[in-house]
């Protein structure tokens, strides 16, 4: 549990646990893959892919009254090539299924991906030919956030659970024979 300090002025601060690892006076050690997994979940750069509904919401969610800006994600890249999570949002047609593919592919490892709501997860209402009956048909998929659309709380606890699996995160587990074998399921190499 975090400690909670008071300022001059009153205000409360949470104090974050220090990761696992040996301290002494004047330093800290830990592993390179706690570090390295600290790093990259407070930092994340969200690429969002919204299509409807959904984006609106994430649009609440990245405003003052939410802000997710404190959790690290703050950046939007609207370039695959500079993004390390993927927010789909909305209902995602077939024939735009390839294009998600392919901006799924064109970001650089490590990357992780959120889908957003009832049509992204699992076509929502739609249950008709043209609309994909969720994304992890053609990408995998690291949390699902339930909802339609899902209120911002939602959203802030879908990128919490992406921070823990990041943080948590081998360094080495994206060169595993298990990861490799997910991605040759999807037909990405």
């Amino acid at each position: 549990m975090p400690e909670i300090k008071k300022t001059f002025d009153n205000s409360i601060v949470h104090i974050a646990d220090m990761p696992e690892g040996y301290s002494g006076p004047g330093f800290m050690a830990t592993s390179l893959d706690k570090a390295v997994g600290l790093a990259r979940a407070n930092s994340l750069w969200p690429l969002p892919f919204a299509t409807s509904c959904c984006g609106i919401e994430f649009m609440a969610t990245m405003a003052s009254t939410y802000d997710l800006g404190r959790y690290g994600a703050e950046r939007l890249s609207f370039s695959p090539r500079q993004a390390d999570l993927l927010m789909v949002m909305g209902t995602i047609a077939k024939k735009m299924g390839p294009v998600l593919r392919q901006v799924y592919e064109q970001m650089a490892e490590p990357r992780w991906v959120l889908s957003m709501g009832a049509c992204a997860s699992s076509g929502g209402i739609f249950d008709t030919y043209s609309v994909l009956q969720g994304i992890d048909k053609i990408i995998p998929v690291d949390v699902y956030i339930p909802g339609c659309p899902p209120r911002p709380e939602q959203v802030l606890e879908g990128i919490l659970s992406i921070q823990q699996l990041v943080k948590n995160e081998s360094i080495r587990r994206r060169n595993s024979p298990q990861y490799k074998e997910l991605l040759a399921g999807y037909g990405i190499e």
